[in-house]
């Protein structure tokens, strides 16, 4: 009599049933990124295609419009209830003056743009008065606010090489011109806290580090998470009488409690909801009791411009719509929730917060309170 191991028997055994014509199992090998599981989940669902109310997008960019591309514009924007894009890529001088130009010249009161600052010259001296007599320029050539990207604070590098933080006192005369001017400060600093530890099992941005390795943040190289967080506090603590609109919930989307007490502490700063959209609606009943409460400081914005994309946004904010996706897996892997916000605070952060802090925007626009 032949014999086999209980193995080998098994392997037999399958392969003989299998050929009697079972379902064969094949095991599946994925990676995370091919992973994108279908839910079976059954509620009600909602899919607003214009916001509720006539809004304010506070964070968008639009580098060298054309004509052509500001019509497009318009048409996407009527469709989805957008009374006002402010374009954050407005450049400085020359380049700031034809783009006020070119998107205000047929719409001149569904567009604003902000300036931003040439650093080429910084490590001269003088800069922060000539770069504030620059955006005084700006202003007069329809400039309305001031956009700072996050090249400060982590990539302008000062003579000796070290980082330039964002609270640098040469950069003051700048601050205090915006608060002369009445025009507010949008400013990107920092990323979120994911980037600056380790890329391991428990990072929860892992797959957009390892999609774009490029945005790890050593900290041996840019410093901790607070400590180019604190510069930016600090920045705002030093100018109280310039308003600051802290881009992306100040990457503080995750603790929203921490975000509350520096707003508590600062009443120059503001903020928007610009791609931290999922951090708000997986934590949907504390995010909606938080809005209510921070509902006079709160903007919104989306970043980057995708139309069908805001459609998202409208159903968090305004539904009660439960376990739904988002629209980027590598900000989050997990599903969201509806905040179901009130009507006095959608009204707010739709386009009433915006009217108060941006000079020049047309109420009429907007519905009459």
């Amino acid at each position: 009599m032949n014999f086999v191991s209980p193995s080998d028997r098994s392997l037999l055994i399958l392969t003989t049933v299998c050929l009697l014509g079972c379902t064969r199992v094949v095991a599946q090998e994925m990676t995370i990124e091919e992973y994108e599981p279908r839910s079976t989940l059954v509620v009600p669902e909602h899919h607003p295609t214009r916001a509720l109310y006539p809004f304010v997008d506070v964070h968008s960019h639009l580098r060298n419009p054309t004509s052509g591309h500001v019509d497009t514009l318009i048409e996407a924007m009527d469709a989805m209830n957008m009374a006002v894009m402010v374009n954050l890529s407005g450049g400085t001088a020359d380049d700031l003056a034809k783009t006020v130009s070119t998107m205000k010249a047929s719409y001149p009161n569904r567009f604003v743009v902000f300036a931003n600052i040439d650093f080429s010259t910084f490590t001269e001296p003088g800069f922060g008065e000539r770069a504030a007599a620059q955006l005084e320029r700006d202003v007069a050539n329809g400039a309305q606010g001031l956009k700072i990207f996050k090249n400060l604070g982590m990539f302008l590098k000062d003579s000796d090489g070290t980082i330039v933080p964002a609270d640098d006192p040469r950069l003051d005369p700048v601050w205090e011109k915006c608060a002369d001017l009445g025009i507010p400060v949008l400013i990107h600093v920092g990323e979120p806290s994911p980037f600056f530890e380790p890329q391991d099992r428990f990072n929860e941005r892992w797959l957009e580090l390892k999609q774009f390795p490029n945005r790890k943040r050593p900290p041996d190289v840019f410093g901790t998470w607070e400590e180019v967080m604190g510069h930016q506090h600090n920045l705002f603590r030093k100018h109280p009488r310039t308003t600051f609109i802290n881009a992306h919930l100040g990457w503080m989307g995750n603790d929203l409690a921490r975000l509350g007490r520096l707003m508590d502490e600062l009443p120059n700063m503001y903020t928007e909801i610009g791609a931290v959209l999922a951090e708000l609606g997986r934590q949907p009943r504390f995010a909606r009791a938080w809005l209510i409460k921070y509902q006079d400081r709160v903007l919104f914005g989306k970043d980057a411009w995708n139309p069908e994309e805001y459609q998202v946004y409208f159903r968090t904010l305004e539904t009660a719509d439960e376990y739904f996706k988002y629209y980027r897996k590598r900000h989050a892997h997990w599903r969201i929730y509806g905040l179901d916000l009130p009507d006095q605070v959608l009204r707010k952060l739709y386009y009433e917060n915006a009217l108060r802090i941006i000079p020049g925007l047309d109420r009429s626009l907007f519905p009459a309170n």
